[in-house]
């Protein structure tokens, strides 16, 4: 019972502190694929944590249960986790925590099929607003131009991807600004962001209350701008992915005074135009290293009396 207290405080501790540190850092935005994993293992190490307390929970309260968990094990190992004595107010932590986990499953479910349901919605009005001329495959190619008076640009994922541009953005983007946006969404589809982001907003709904899965969605759809935006800014340079951010989004009141609809936007073009040196590799590995031995820690708890009646 003491290892799934345990594990349920350090759970709990690190929904709480996590956001907090890493709102305080500066390094993110300098490296944000870094920040990226970073944020995956925080939340990796809360939501295991909250894994292995439930399962240890259900051990103590029911025997069936402990005899599948530690089928293997010597009674040594059985005994130094204490599993006795608590079956009542383990069994109402296990089934509080399997019902979180069940709610999780729920929420990310909704999610995906909400997403399905856009991306065919988004399908069909390209299909209508672009027909296939006679004699062309669909799918065959991956640039769609739509009839348009507002600059746009975005990137269909599915089984056949597509960048749509609209006949605005072509009249404003110069140069290689159109050859930096389909890098920078193609970026995106590279790194499957649309999975993180299908995660990060079913968790953020499904629990609103939980600090680091509120700040896990919102840094999620900051860092993968960043990070698309470093993508397109390494093959075409900076002041390229700039100007083309600038000329699809200047008319939409961004870049003027008071609150704008989408305020990252400014802050993403002043990265680009005054870049900040990166991070050294030694650091970039340290920290990711840091990042991956988060989810270690609830692991090191669980096995712990194990390992230490085995020795």
């Amino acid at each position: 019972m003491l290892v799934s207290l345990v594990l349920l405080s350090l759970g709990a501790l690190a929904a709480v502190l996590t956001p907090r540190l890493l709102a305080r850092a500066r390094w993110p935005e300098r490296e944000p694929v870094v920040a990226l994993w970073a944020w995956q293992c925080v939340v990796a190490g809360v939501l295991l944590s909250f894994a292995l307390s439930m399962t240890f929970s259900a051990a103590a309260a029911w025997q069936a249960v402990r005899g599948h968990v530690f089928a293997p094990a010597p009674r040594a190992v059985v005994d130094a986790y204490a599993l006795g004595g608590h079956g009542q107010w383990s069994a109402v932590m296990a089934v509080l925590l399997a019902l979180g986990g069940v709610w999780s499953a729920v929420m990310l479910a909704r999610e995906i099929h909400r997403a399905q349901a856009r991306r065919r919605q988004r399908r069909a009005e390209l299909r209508e607003r672009a027909p296939l001329l006679p004699g062309e495959e669909p799918d065959s190619g991956r640039l769609v131009v739509l009839e348009g008076k507002r600059p746009d640009a975005w990137w269909l994922s599915g089984a056949a991807p597509r960048l749509v541009v609209t006949t605005a953005a072509l009249s404003r983007l110069k140069g290689r600004q159109l050859d930096a946006v389909l890098a920078h969404e193609q970026g995106h589809a590279k790194a499957r962001h649309d999975w993180l982001l299908h995660c990060s907003d079913a968790l953020a709904t499904g629990f609103p209350q939980v600090p680091v899965f509120a700040a896990f969605r919102d840094e999620m759809h900051r860092l993968i701008e960043l990070a698309a935006d470093d993508v397109a800014s390494r093959r075409f340079g900076r002041l390229t992915v700039a100007l083309a951010l600038v000329e699809l989004n200047e008319d939409r009141g961004v870049f003027g005074p008071g609150t704008a609809p989408d305020a990252d936007l400014p802050l993403r073009v002043n990265r680009l135009l005054a870049p900040v040196e990166r991070l050294t590799a030694g650091r970039r590995l340290l920290l990711t290293a840091a990042a991956t031995l988060v989810p270690a820690v609830p692991l090191l708890v669980a096995f712990l009396p194990g390992l230490s009646a085995l020795g």
